[in-house]
């Protein structure tokens, strides 16, 4: 099945008048937003992620929780946290990313709590680095309904694999998506629509061809190139890759490095979506990875009123006033 046709179809099978009707007060109070320069939001999200777990089997560089250095509490998510979305987001929301920080597959209740989502008519995706795509409970993910399962997988053998995910397992990352893949093919499956991620590093640039045919061997349904997020930068990076390409990042005439985007005073995610951590706690964006951002906890406080508070208006308007200033948007790839 094609990307395009893909979100053809979990388009269609989720989109109600109530969803249609929220999602066109959103984009229209974005572009006045951006017309005037002056925050206008209407509506809930469309779209959000949801934080299974900030726990991870993986010591990644280049991400907090493999770095185990989270400011914030870690834990799992749970039922009543799940519920209390839904009862305030559903009937609005039409996308949700099951995933943020973490394992998502770690927790124990994924399976049960995407067929929660699901039997709201919404699109699931998920994020996993296939170490827990076991042959025990791939049958029960398929049969979930998760529309898109995403798999990270940065090299084409285990010595360049295990050079960023450290602690993982090349052999057996294989192995889970060749039998993943053959169940959902013995079952006749058309989703989960499952994408190989390859993240563009130094020590693995010279993959890219590698991990197109790799994924065709597979079987998966699509492999995409992703440009890695470094959090040093200015001064380069062992990791920055060297094809200019494939990299966030572009050396300045004074010998630093910044990010190549234009940096907007604007972005559409903070109209149209934003993040919710295992806890409860509202925030905008995957690029607040530590949650320094907070403005609400769904847990205790209406979404409406986290929604149209003035800490979350404030936000936006320095969206539209002057992005630079604020910390995560500085290494944010909208725009590029």
């Amino acid at each position: 099945m094609s990307e395009r046709w893909f979100w053809i179809k979990t388009i269609m099978s989720s989109i109600t008048f109530a969803r249609a009707y929220n999602a066109v007060l959103i984009n229209i109070s974005y572009l006045v937003s951006n017309i005037f320069s002056k925050n206008i939001h209407f509506g809930k999200p469309f779209s959000i992620s949801i934080e299974p777990t900030t726990t991870c089997n993986l010591h990644c560089p280049e991400c907090p929780s493999g770095l185990r250095k989270f400011s914030r509490n870690t834990g799992f998510i749970e039922d009543s946290t799940i519920d209390r979305i839904l009862q305030q987001l559903s009937k609005q929301l039409i996308y949700v990313t099951f995933y943020f920080q973490g394992e998502p597959l770690l927790h124990p209740k994924f399976v049960d709590y995407v067929i929660k989502l699901k039997s709201k008519k919404l699109i699931v995706s998920t994020s996993t680095n296939a170490h827990f795509l076991t042959k025990e409970n791939s049958d029960s993910i398929i049969y979930s309904g998760l529309d898109r399962l995403i798999i990270s997988l940065d090299g084409t053998d285990s010595e360049t694999y295990l050079k960023y995910r450290k602690g993982g397992d090349f052999d057996k990352v294989i192995a889970n998506i060749t039998h993943f893949m053959n169940r959902k093919n013995k079952l006749k499956s058309n989703s989960p629509f499952v994408e190989l991620q390859f993240i563009v590093f130094k020590h693995n640039e010279h993959q890219i061809a590698e991990i197109k045919a790799l994924g065709k061997s597979l079987g998966v349904d699509y492999v995409s190139i992703k440009t890695a997020q470094l959090y040093e930068f200015e001064d380069g990076n062992e990791l920055m890759p060297g094809l200019i390409k494939y990299s966030r990042y572009q050396k300045q005439a004074d010998g630093k490095y910044q990010i190549k985007s234009k940096l907007p005073n604007k972005c559409h995610r903070m109209w149209s979506g934003n993040v919710i951590t295992w806890d409860g706690d509202v925030v905008p964006c995957c690029f607040d990875k530590d949650a320094d951002y907070v403005f609400g906890n769904i847990i205790d406080k209406d979404y409406n009123s986290i929604n149209k508070s003035q800490k979350y208006n404030n936000f936006r308007q320095q969206i539209l006033t002057d992005r630079s200033k604020i910390d995560i948007c500085r290494n944010c790839t909208e725009g590029l």
